[in-house]
């Protein structure tokens, strides 16, 4: 105990529930921070509801100072990443706290200790239990608002763990596209569209309702681990996960904005997933999706001026083959028929270079950076 400062863990459902409950009170004041749906956040802690816990083990801590929750933070392992990548790490994440260095080493010195009970040399975060969690510290771009998928955090808290000797390890960035009307769009993206599809006897596919989708589901994610499996932060994605991201998510899909591409057999060669941004409608619910206000969830899947670039998937034996200029082709049609005319990208790694030049024809800024930190311990 510092200064009247006690950590104790989440273990009750009114813990994990003041756990999650946290930042609302952090963030009540900051006109950036979007909040998550607290059901969505119960259902991802709670190991009753969550598969992932197959394959991971996690703590849940909070910080108080005067019976006042002034802090949270997470202890994670994945033990495939332990095991099969050979990592030695326990992650952190759902990192929050005052500004306060103290409530900070406290809460960090849980997950260290958690590590140490399991033999781990390494601390890395903030990080979720596995590639389809949120990520990465905000490190450039407080004056952005997050995304339905990304983290947002004070400027504070990287001058805590670098206080904390913690050093900077994977790094993300993350752009602003402009959509122009499609006559004004780069004219060789559409003549490239055309002579790829020709070249290589691809068909696209457009959906209607969210059950056609369904049927390539499991393809895309196998294109998923297929297209990053080479990425430093990269752990395969396991089949319950999938089942579980189709439970919980598909409910957010708009049809029309997943573009499938499919070889001469029928087999799935890349696709794309992009959602009308939500960042204005989960600002409006402040975590609570309820019969009324989901009004503002409608109003952002069909009526909506921006959208959010989630991914992309690309079979290896076509990439560096132009396929991108096909998806962006079509997206382009599809976000000036919805008056969309602002694209947000998904966090990309620094490395990944070859996404990032898709952005190179159309007017973009980067407006946030991210990265995870990390130390041994």
């Amino acid at each position: 105990m510092i200064k009247n400062i006690v950590i104790k863990e989440a273990k009750t459902q009114e813990e994990l529930h003041a756990f999650v409950k946290f930042p609302f009170t952090l963030y009540k004041d900051n006109p950036y921070w979007v909040p998550p749906l607290i059901k969505d956040e119960i259902e991802t802690i709670d190991p009753n509801l969550n598969p992932v816990y197959q394959n991971s083990d996690a703590r849940f801590f909070l910080a108080y100072k005067e019976e006042k929750v002034v802090g949270r933070i997470a202890a994670i392992v994945n033990w495939i990443e332990v095991n099969e990548i050979k990592k030695s790490k326990v992650r952190f994440g759902w990192f929050d706290t005052i500004d306060n260095i103290e409530v900070t080493k406290l809460l960090i010195d849980k997950v260290i200790n958690f590590g140490k009970e399991h033999n781990l040399k390494n601390i890395e975060g903030p990080l979720g239990f596995s590639n389809l969690d949120k990520a990465g510290l905000l490190i450039e771009g407080f004056k952005e608002r997050n995304t339905l998928i990304t983290l947002y955090n004070h400027p504070y808290y990287v001058e805590h763990l670098k206080k904390l000797d913690f050093n900077e390890a994977a790094r993300w960035v993350e752009y602003e596209i402009k959509i122009d009307d499609f006559e004004s769009s780069p004219e060789k993206v559409k003549r490239f569209s055309k002579l790829i599809m020709e070249r290589y006897n691809l068909t696209l596919l457009n959906f209607k309702n969210r059950s056609e989708i369904l049927p390539y589901v499991d393809q895309m994610f196998d294109l998923l681990d297929k297209t990053y499996n080479s990425l430093q932060t990269y752990i395969p994605i396991q089949d319950y996960q999938i089942e579980n991201y189709k439970k919980r998510f598909l409910k957010f899909v708009n049809p029309d904005f997943i573009k499938c591409i499919i070889d001469n057999e029928g087999k799935l060669i890349c696709f794309s997933i992009t959602m009308p941004s939500f960042t204005k409608a989960l600002k409006n619910i402040n975590g609570k999706l309820t019969f009324l206000n989901s009004y503002h969830i409608l109003k952002a899947m069909y009526f909506n001026e921006r959208a959010s670039f989630y991914l992309i998937g690309i079979r290896p034996d076509y990439q560096n083959k132009g396929i991108p200029a096909i998806i962006f082709n079509e997206m382009q049609k599809l976000f000036n028929k919805q008056k969309i005319t602002i694209v947000e990208t998904n966090p990309e790694l620094e490395e990944n270079t070859a996404i990032q030049k898709l952005w190179k024809n159309y007017e973009h800024r980067l407006h946030k950076r991210r990265a995870t930190f990390n130390k041994k311990i």
